[in-house]
């Protein structure tokens, strides 16, 4: 019973919609309660699957030509009335598009973070969260050879606070990439890479800024590759780890 109150706010919590100072505090419940760990992970995949139904259904050109044929069935009408819902039809065309170009664009950028956040929770959630458990960065960086399609860098953290965990394969937009599992002070913070080719269409390199999640992120496309950086950690330890990502690549 002491957690029902807890998951009556776990959506909210999720989507990162609690103030700063709850969202703390239930992210350190999350983290130390079994119960409330798997109901989130559940929830992480449920929120995914749909993400991927509504993929599935788009109108397709055939109804484009239906809607096309209906209005090009009524010759009776006069002719300043055919060339006024020609204009109309015209706009409206117009406005759609724009609308779906910016739209499009912002919602593919929009979910491509979410489904980065949602990765996240979702491994640390798991009881396996790592495929190659290692502190050693030659040991890690070879275990990904043959598994995703390029190479990477791992950065050296000697005299840094950061500990490599592991790593593990991924995917996002069914795009083949590393998730790196860092640790700073009981902070897990993941790194993931990808293809930048991949996620092109859906980023936009001038407003690459998350909004609204309850993690700090950072990313940046280097060399070809594209780099997530996110965690509960302080903006300034992502920025750091970043920075070590950078130099190293």
């Amino acid at each position: 019973m002491l957690c029902e109150s807890w998951r009556a706010k776990l959506d909210t919590y999720l989507d990162g919609e609690l103030p700063e100072e709850e969202m703390r505090t239930f992210d350190a419940h999350v983290r130390g309660c079994p119960s409330c760990s798997s109901d989130a992970l559940m929830r992480v995949q449920r929120k995914r699957a749909i993400h991927v139904a509504g993929k599935r259904f788009a109108p397709s050109a055939e109804f484009r030509k239906r809607v096309q044929r209906s209005i090009a069935a009524k010759p009776q009408r006069s002719l300043s009335m055919g060339w006024m819902l020609a204009a109309a039809v015209a706009v409206m065309v117009a406005a759609g598009v724009l609308t779906s170009t910016y739209v499009g664009t912002r919602s593919g950028r929009n979910r491509v973070f979410s489904e980065i956040a949602d990765l996240h929770v979702e491994t640390l959630a798991s009881s396996s969260p790592v495929d190659v458990v290692s502190t050693d960065r030659h040991t890690v960086k070879p275990w990904f050879q043959g598994k995703i399609p390029f190479a990477f860098n791992l950065p050296e953290l000697q005299n840094s606070e950061f500990s490599l965990l592991g790593g593990r394969m991924t995917y996002l937009e069914q795009t083949p990439g590393a998730h790196l599992i860092y640790d700073v002070r009981k902070h897990h913070i993941s790194v993931f890479v990808f293809q930048e080719r991949s996620l092109r269409a859906k980023l936009d390199e001038n407003s690459l800024s998350p909004k609204n999640l309850p993690f700090n992120m950072e990313t940046w496309s280097q060399g070809g590759l594209r780099y997530f950086v996110i965690g509960d950690a302080s903006a300034a330890d992502i920025d750091s780890l970043a920075k070590l990502f950078k130099a190293a690549s």
